[in-house]
């Protein structure tokens, strides 16, 4: 197969010289605590209610945004408990800014946090923090789940999968030394390795990955108004747990497919004890001689490689029924791919060889044994190529990522998957994919782009990115597009991206091909986004581009976006230090835009070129409303960077409406780092 490496990391970037003296130099610290203050948890004897949410904000304020899921999601401080509600915070390398809605419950042994549940329910997930063993590695303690007082379960915890450190590609090791001591670091504004005296890194240096999730089927259905109960038990060898979140959901029978290969008939073993890759194999190939679906029916089958799979069908149970497991396997040699292991995944042709076609995927998921990153191993849920073809309604734990495709391809629909705990990228089209849907996906917590389009030598053209909630990546971006042709990104909904990154990118980086056609950001909700950029000590956009290899000159319409509650600004224009005097961002232009609440600006500029702006109304905005600084050469006839007012733009800004005739059309209004002002929350237009 071919590599598959995560977004090629943003490891180093060069860092903006800092400007001239006519910039106001307000330099902005390694983080930012900036949110509304947290609703307080109810106390113990107080009770609950039974409050819903949607990427922590009030479900109203994101209607008809983000994947249409089948589970209420609850929020550990809104919710019943005797222990410690964390105080908000967006700062990275907390448990805060890593958390949904950036607060969550800190318990100590004996402690619980209560939900109540506003609809009927028989499973639930559980998104929690455990902290790492004091040398890496993890440690396994237990949750304990009570409905009403009884009914005791245990919820598998484990914080293995979790807790990643330093610098790119990161290391499992609390204690290690810097990884490149030859890079730029904000932490002291130096080089180390060139630094006389060296300055002292402490460590664990940049902790992040904390959190993990567990699902758990509770065995009957609880009515709406039950009380879960999730508690560290007296007596845990962890000290303590985070509660971040609770998903409750009414999860139907097991799906039976009748007529169909079961994998049961061909020696698959559903208790997870004997390895069933082989027989799932056999399965396969008989259902391709007799023209019908493969079922994978429900139990757990031990899966510890890839499974290549060309023009079949294959059904589970149901995500929560049928579990394809696997543990990691070293290899005896790497692969002329690179890999140094292999495990559990669903794996199409290579697309040398002209890939799959004619593959649909369903129902059932696939737990993974991923806990570093190595970007050159194949250990993703879904990879190769695939065709004419669909992947629909799986779950995907703790691969490093979760569907990872290398094309040329084309006509594939990705659909009502969950994708969880990634090492790196929830999803990512990765050369050559065309005439491709991603559509009603729920991410959380992938360790690099939720999702991602990377025209690497080859363009992905026409793809739509629709209907997706990615919330939580602790690196870089919710959605991300590289380069490529014609493409959308409609009616998605993202939140809480933690640093390096933010909501929504479109780049020319990484090698990507130019961007032709048009790309179009349509009816999108960001909240909490716009993070701080570490390599180059400053904040983001909710929504931001970035030019570094070439210029940005295709059509690219942003219509109806909401940007909620953004850290820094709402939307960034960028270039690279180095190349700022050669490449340019134009042809780009606003519509019916609402923002509410920026720490800092509307529009930061920096880099040459132009936009366009019409009722794009704002309030709550932090500072001036055009963050002006162009390429920084602050010249006599005003900023490099071009503004255009085509009308209806109005509320938000320090000194009157955010688009101000002053600031038009290229006025220098540089404030290098503002200091940000935290916005109230959200609330209805």
């Amino acid at each position: 197969m071919t590599a598959a490496p995560a977004s090629p990391h943003r490891s180093v970037l060069s860092r903006p010289a800092r400007a001239g003296a006519v910039v106001v130099a307000s330099v902005l610290g390694l983080g930012v605590a900036l949110c509304a203050p947290a609703a307080q948890a109810a106390s113990a004897s107080g009770g609950s209610t039974a409050a819903v949410t949607r990427a922590g904000i009030d479900p109203a304020l994101t209607a008809g945004r983000g994947a249409r899921v089948d589970f209420l999601e609850q929020e550990a401080e809104h919710a019943a408990t005797n222990g410690s509600v964390i105080a908000a915070d967006r700062t990275a390398y907390t448990l805060a800014a890593e958390a949904s809605g950036r607060s969550a419950v800190k318990l100590a042994p004996g402690q619980y946090v209560e939900f109540t549940l506003p609809k009927d329910a028989n499973a639930i997930t559980v998104r929690y923090s455990l902290p790492d063993a004091a040398n890496g590695g993890g440690l396994t303690a237990p949750l304990d789940v009570t409905v009403n007082g009884k009914d005791r379960r245990q919820l598998s915890a484990t914080s293995q999968y979790s807790w990643l450190y330093n610098q790119y590609p990161f290391s499992n090791d609390p204690k290690a030394g810097l990884l490149h001591p030859d890079w730029w670091i904000t932490e002291c504004g130096c080089v180390p390795a060139d630094t006389t005296p060296a300055p002292a890194i402490s460590t664990p240096f940049r902790p992040g990955h904390m959190y993990d999730e567990q699902r758990l089927l509770l065995g009957r259905t609880y009515k709406a108004g039950d009380k879960v109960r999730i508690a560290l038990p007296a007596g845990s060898k962890a000290p303590w747990a985070a509660i971040d979140l609770l998903d409750s959901q009414l999860v139907a029978a097991p799906h039976v497919e009748l007529k169909a290969v079961n994998v049961l008939a061909l020696g698959a073993d559903p208790t997870g004890r004997r390895d069933s890759a082989d027989a799932i194999d056999r399965a396969v190939q008989l259902a391709k001689l007799l023209h019908l679906p493969v079922y994978l029916p429900p139990g757990v089958f031990q899966v510890n490689r890839h499974l290549v799979v060309d023009d079949v069908t294959l059904i589970g149970a149901g995500s929560w029924y049928t579990v394809l497991k696997g543990s990691q396997q070293t290899l005896s040699a790497p692969a002329p791919d690179g890999s140094v292991h292999t495990g559990v995944g669903l794996y199409g042709k290579d697309a040398a060889q002209g890939g799959s076609r004619n593959v649909h995927l369903s129902g059932f998921a696939i737990e993974g044994d991923v806990r570093e990153r190595i970007d050159t191993d194949q250990v993703n849920g879904i990879g190769g190529a695939f065709s004419d073809s669909s992947i629909e309604g799986l779950y995907i734990h703790h691969t490093k990522v979760g569907i990872w495709l290398d094309g040329p391809m084309k006509n594939l629909r990705i659909t009502g998957n969950q994708i969880a705990d990634q090492i790196a990228d929830g999803i990512n089209f990765h050369t050559g994919v065309a005439d491709s849907v991603i559509r009603d996906n729920f991410l959380r917590n992938t360790g690099d782009d939720g999702i991602a389009l990377w025209s690497e030598k080859t363009e992905d053209a026409r793809t739509v990115i629709d209907h997706n909630t990615v919330q939580s990546p602790t690196l870089a971006n919710a959605i991300a597009v590289y380069g490529g042709t014609d493409t959308t990104v409609s009616n998605n909904l993202v939140a809480d991206p933690v640093r390096e990154g933010s909501g929504l990118h479109a780049g020319s980086r990484f090698g990507a091909e130019p961007f032709t056609g048009y790309l179009h950001f349509t009816d999108n909700t960001t909240v909490r986004a716009g993070t701080y950029e570490l390599n180059w000590n400053i904040g983001l956009g909710a929504i931001w581009f970035e030019v570094l290899d070439r210029d940005i000159d295709a059509d690219v319409k942003v219509t109806g976006d909401h940007y909620l509650d953004s850290t820094y600004n709402a939307i960034m224009a960028v270039a690279e230090w180095g190349v700022k005097d050669q490449y340019k961002l134009s042809n780009l232009a606003f519509k019916d835009v609402r923002i509410d609440g920026t720490g800092t600006s509307v529009l930061s500029a920096r880099v040459a070129g132009s936009a366009s702006f019409q009722n794009v109304v704002a309030r709550n905005v932090g500072a001036v409303g055009v963050n002006n600084c162009g390429t920084f050469h602050f010249t006599p006839a005003g900023s490099e960077f071009s503004v255009a007012d085509l009308g209806g733009n109005s509320g938000g800004g320090t000194t009157g409406d955010w688009l101000a005739s002053w600031e038009l059309p290229n006025t220098i209004t540089c404030d290098d780092r503002p200091p940000v002002v935290a916005p109230p929350a959200p609330s209805n237009w």
